[in-house]
């Protein structure tokens, strides 16, 4: 039986159920990445365990293997994983090869609601094609890029003295990009309780993902957009228009004047690790690490704070992270699997999910007047989710990705020609990209 045939099958029993029998129990298997996330699900699982009867199996790949691992795992219709929890980026290939089910169905007859989870994310983790209401997936983790700051650095009398003689306003949470180079500047090479330190720790890694996962902080702030809004896959003047010239020359710029010496391939894990060794007074990074930061021994506590990423001369904006939970198409036990959507989506399920250090996407969560005062990074997180843009969710995402890291890296990194050579290579990589896939 073909996969597709299979999956309506399978769905349509399970819609016609309602869930309100178990089905026989299943060893389910979920598949993500291996971060401190994935653990806090485990744990949380363990009370669908105890409901459902069904035994939970975890394949946990780390971040750098993880796209490769799992997308070939789809691509090659393999049945290891029942729950897919996806990055972002891939809901277009998941829907159009038919590696997920389409869920629609199956929330309306279980009174699941788009509308109750924070839109970004719903647009974001589960909508293909992008601003329909075709779901291949439910929202899982909210996450975005923002940033922490050493807050007991930015206190000191003698430094705010310093900073407010050398820039004339005060050194706190920049409320702008160019606020923030300022105070990278600051900090560079300065020597704090007698340890050298450096202004800003930048995503830069070239082989996955990094780089544009950093940059595009700093060019959708400067005017950069993916296409035409009114006529899909026009790129020219878009993804090199002059504001998006000036914003990978100042990405270019904060990584020369602010970041760590060695730091030209530095990702998630570096980065973290540069700020909790106390090398930097601020780090880029997802809003996952926050949990981690506040329980640091080093750098945790009133010690550091978080915040959105600042405006530039165009808007503010930041680049949305997080996942999306699939049922995969070539599973056997999707009856089992959509059980644990409907596990999942629940609020008191989703309350926990938060408590535990997941990033809930539900309103019901997120909304509640206590969510602000629950973690000290909770206001940058709901501050930054309200400001997102996502890369490219297009079937053919992993080679605009590849095209992205090579020429980002190339001139904000290497410096290798300008930022106007980037970009304009840039659209031309990816308008062959969506000429070989028949979009032009």
């Amino acid at each position: 039986m073909k996969p597709k045939m299979m999956t309506s099958v399978a769905a349509g029993a399970i819609i016609a159920a309602g869930l309100t029998t178990a089905a026989a129990a299943e060893d389910l298997t979920l598949c993500w990445a291996a971060w401190d996330p994935a653990n806090a699900l485990v744990e949380l699982s363990k009370d669908f365990e105890a409901q459902s009867g069904h035994n939970m199996n975890f394949e946990f790949v780390p971040w750098p293997s993880f796209a490769d691992r799992m997308l070939n795992e789809l691509n090659s219709g393999g049945q290891l994983c029942d729950l897919m929890i996806g990055d972002s980026q891939w809901i277009g290939g998941g829907a159009e090869n038919g590696h997920y089910i389409k869920l629609n169905d199956f929330f309306d007859a279980n009174g699941i609601s788009m509308d109750d989870f924070i839109p970004a994310t719903v647009t974001g983790y589960s909508e293909w094609p992008k601003g329909t209401p075709n779901y291949y997936a439910l929202p899982a983790f909210g996450d975005v890029v923002g940033w922490s700051y050493r807050r007991d650095w930015f206190e000191r009398p003698e430094l705010q003295t310093e900073f407010m003689d050398t820039y004339g306003y005060a050194l706190d949470v920049p409320a702008s990009l160019e606020q923030l180079k300022d105070i990278a500047t600051f900090f560079q090479g300065r020597e704090i309780d007698g340890t050298t330190v450096y202004g800003v720790s930048l995503y830069t890694e070239r082989g996955s993902e990094g780089i544009t996962m950093g940059a595009t902080n700093a060019l959708y702030n400067f005017g950069f957009e993916y296409e035409n809004p009114a006529q899909p896959y026009d790129l020219e003047g878009f993804v090199n228009s002059p504001g998006a010239v000036a914003g990978l020359e100042y990405y270019k710029e904060l990584y020369d004047v602010g970041a760590p010496p060695g730091s030209s391939n530095w990702y998630m894990g570096e980065n973290i690790d540069a700020y909790r060794s106390g090398q930097v007074a601020m780090s880029m990074g997802f809003a996952f690490v926050w949990p981690g930061v506040h329980a640091d021994a080093n750098v945790g506590g009133d010690k550091s704070g978080y915040f959105a990423n600042p405006p530039g001369p165009a808007g503010q904006f930041a680049q949305l992270g997080g996942q999306g939970i699939s049922v995969v198409s070539y599973s056997e036990n999707q009856e089992a699997a959509l059980e644990y959507i409907q596990w999942f989506a629940q609020p008191k399920v989703q309350s926990r999910w938060w408590e535990m250090g997941g990033y809930s996407a539900l309103n019901a969560v997120v909304d509640d007047p206590s969510f602000v005062g629950s973690q000290p990074y909770a206001q940058a997180f709901l501050d930054s989710m309200a400001i997102v843009k996502d890369f490219w969710a297009e079937p053919a995402y992993a080679d605009l990705l590849i095209a992205a890291q090579e020429r980002l890296h190339g001139y904000a990194i290497a410096g290798e020609g300008s930022a106007q050579d980037a970009l304009d290579g840039l659209v031309r990589d990816w308008i062959e990209v969506f000429e070989d896939e028949g979009k032009l």
